[in-house]
């Protein structure tokens, strides 16, 4: 198994898929919810998100065949996205790219509606399953060259669902010790973290596009 493969994808599908980032969202929109809701709605979103990340990881590269868009020009782009994602965690600025802009926030579902669509829309996707999460886990998919390569990419996906479980089935206790001042710090951890494997994605891209680059 390639360490520094396993570590890079780690770093960045922990940075952009962070349960605890995530967690303030997730008790904002059930805040009207028992735990008992919380926690249906919960194991609906971990459900989508494993159900995504496998069909994304599965069929991103095919999907780019169809489209004649190289893995490099992807990797290029995605850092990209990454970058920007990392600049708005680093400023503390509203995530637009990975979560809602103010025209969708309009169509959110009221207390009336069904819990799934909560679960979905906008919990799964955006919030956790956004661009910068569908070009990671698309690139390092298609960076994965042995068994133990493909092996180390399913099982640190599987231990970033199991982390969100774990978060947001229990988020009515974790929030309780997370103040403001841990989520600050940690979303802007994350994103100096985040900056910096989006840089490196972007580069390797350019020299692969532009070989004179290199």
């Amino acid at each position: 198994m390639n360490i520094a493969f396993a570590a890079t994808f780690l770093g960045a599908l922990f940075a952009i898929m962070n349960p605890f980032i995530n967690l303030p969202f997730f008790l904002a929109m059930t805040a009207d919810n028992t735990v008992a809701e919380q926690r249906k709605i919960a194991l609906q979103v971990v459900t989508y998100t494993a159900v995504m990340c496998v069909v994304i990881s599965l069929a991103g590269n095919v999907i780019l065949g169809f489209f004649g868009i190289s893995v490099s020009a992807f990797r290029v782009a995605g850092g990209l996205v990454l970058l920007g994602i990392a600049f708005s965690m680093l400023n503390g600025h509203q995530i637009t790219a990975h979560e809602r802009g103010d025209h969708e926030k309009k169509s959110d579902p009221g207390p009336d509606n069904e819990d799934d669509n909560i679960a979905f829309y906008p919990m799964t996707f955006p919030l956790i399953v956004g661009p910068g999460t569908i070009a990671t886990l698309i690139i390092y998919m298609a960076q994965a060259r042995s068994v133990g390569d493909y092996a180390a990419f399913a099982l640190i996906v599987a231990v970033l669902i199991v982390a969100l479980f774990v978060a947001l089935y229990f988020a009515a206790a974790i929030g309780k010790l997370l103040s403001a001042r841990m989520r600050v710090i940690m979303t802007r951890l994350m994103g100096m973290i985040l900056a910096a494997i989006a840089v490196g994605m972007v580069v390797n891209g350019l020299k692969i596009l532009l070989p004179g680059l290199a």
